[in-house]
């Protein structure tokens, strides 16, 4: 029996026997709003209740029931964890020691690792076996000021925003930053390190414009709406401590979503609604 499964076994929680095991270096993820969050607080631990009541601001208690929301959902789905009353309440996501967050069972290690990242009212989780580092982050595309690149991004980051087009500067610099993000996140130091430790490299597909610079070609990019979300682009970072992040990154709309893993998993699979919650007699009653 897989660690996973014998932290769910040990709390009384029930693993669906008839869907197979993710696979072993597999990465997922969930996307939620706070539209999709419940009213009412009762899907969260004990635990969780008391750090949200000692929150004062509105947005800030949003940003965290959304982040919490979508962890929780996106780990009854990955783990397949059959509904029953108290199940989602079990899960309950912890701050480690480093800051990053941790997931329990009924007080009990998981043995999973998540990722959170929220933004203007919106959540990502990733999820992987522990063994794999992982890290997701969610950004707003946005123009960065040249004094944020010089002070963020290393030389050869800077180099490559300068190269392009005034008008795909925010994207280029949101997705530089967005994959640094991500990948202090899977080292579990998030931004307590210096962003210029982390490097981020990925093929641009280029196209030259009548003006003689380079521009993003979109159409190789697939733009929205037909850059849908199980469709992605590949990137890396290196950190200088010679570890190496695969990664991916793409975006819709205005959002811009990276995730990075150690050791290189497949592409991230998006966790479908359809999965085990969807169909939780303790979802449909009370939400």
């Amino acid at each position: 029996m897989l660690r996973s499964q014998r932290a769910l076994s040990n709390c009384g929680c029930s693993v669906h026997p008839e869907t197979p095991w993710k696979g072993m270096n597999g990465v997922y993820w969930l996307e939620q709003t706070e539209a999709d969050v419940p009213v009412e607080d009762s899907w969260l631990s004990a635990g969780e209740a008391v750090l949200l009541n000692g929150l004062r601001f509105a947005k800030r208690r949003a940003d965290w029931r959304v982040g919490r929301w979508t962890a929780k959902r996106a780990l009854m789905m990955y783990l397949e964890v059959l509904g029953r009353p108290q199940t989602i309440a079990d899960i309950e996501i912890r701050a480690g020691s480093s800051g990053a967050p941790e997931v329990f069972f009924s007080d009990k290690p998981a043995g999973v690792r998540i990722s959170l990242s929220h933004c203007a009212g919106a959540a990502i989780c990733a999820v992987a076996p522990s063994h794999v580092a992982v890290g997701c982050d969610l950004e707003l595309i946005e123009r960065r000021s040249e004094a944020f690149l010089a002070d963020y991004l290393t030389t050869q980051e800077q180099a490559l925003v300068i190269q392009t087009s005034w008008a795909d500067r925010p994207r280029l610099s949101t997705l530089i930053w967005s994959a640094k993000e991500s990948a202090l996140k899977a080292l579990g130091v998030g931004l307590r390190l210096d962003t210029r430790c982390v490097e981020v490299s990925f093929q641009v597909p280029w196209k030259e414009s009548g003006g003689g610079d380079r521009r993003f070609d979109n159409a190789a990019f697939g733009s929205p709406p037909a850059y849908g979300p199980n469709r992605w682009c590949p990137l890396q970072v290196c950190y200088i401590k010679n570890q190496v992040f695969s990664g991916w990154w793409q975006y819709m709309g205005n959002f811009l979503r990276t995730l990075v893993a150690a050791p290189p998993p497949p592409l991230p699979t998006l966790l479908q609604s359809s999965d085990v919650l969807a169909h939780s007699k303790y979802v449909e009653s009370k939400f």
